[in-house]
């Protein structure tokens, strides 16, 4: 979507560590276990196209209107349906929500999704959509990371192998995105 939305023109090189380190998160996301849900999967996948799509659409748009003007109007057009949405689907009382839930919705939604995106935005518009995009391969590997440090799950040297890899990808991939 960087090259269609944003004009970006990346080198032949760029599309090969590109699609290598797509396949090397995607190989491993398959090697942890049978999925229980096709459908799932196939939601999961539709959801990355339009992210990948939305993405590169607020990058494009930053370049002339700055990435705060971008999500705030996201945001705002989004409101009707997401205000709709959450009255049908909202539970009858909001008594059993405790205080750390609320606490756990502001923060998503003040840094993760406005502060977040201002920064995330104008790093795609200034860095090209094509190379910065290459970062989100890293995310997968973010967050077994934070799960080791945070809930003591078990790093494999598997993780450790794909990890090294894709980070190696991602650096041949921004290195040819120009």
């Amino acid at each position: 979507f960087g090259v269609i939305r944003g004009g970006d023109r990346p080198k032949p090189a760029f599309w090969l560590f590109s699609c290598l380190g797509s396949a090397l998160v995607a190989g491993f996301a398959a090697t942890q276990g049978v999925s229980a849900s096709p459908v799932g999967d196939m939601l999961m996948l539709g959801a990355i196209i339009l992210c990948g799509l939305g993405y590169a659409e607020g990058a494009t748009l930053s370049r002339k209107l700055g990435g705060w003007q971008v999500i705030s109007w996201a945001l705002v057009l989004s409101l009707p349906v997401m205000l709709a949405l959450t009255l049908i689907t909202m539970p009858p009382s909001l008594e059993p929500v405790g205080k750390a839930a609320w606490i756990g919705l502001a923060y998503v939604s003040l840094f993760s999704m406005l502060i977040g995106f201002v920064f995330w935005y104008r790093g795609l518009a200034q860095g090209g959509i094509a190379a910065v995009g290459q970062l989100q391969l890293l995310q997968p590997f973010f967050g077994l990371g934070l799960a080791a440090v945070l809930l003591h799950e078990q790093v494999s040297p598997a993780m450790i192998a794909v990890t090294a890899a894709v980070v190696l990808c991602v650096v041949g991939a921004k290195r040819y995105a120009r």
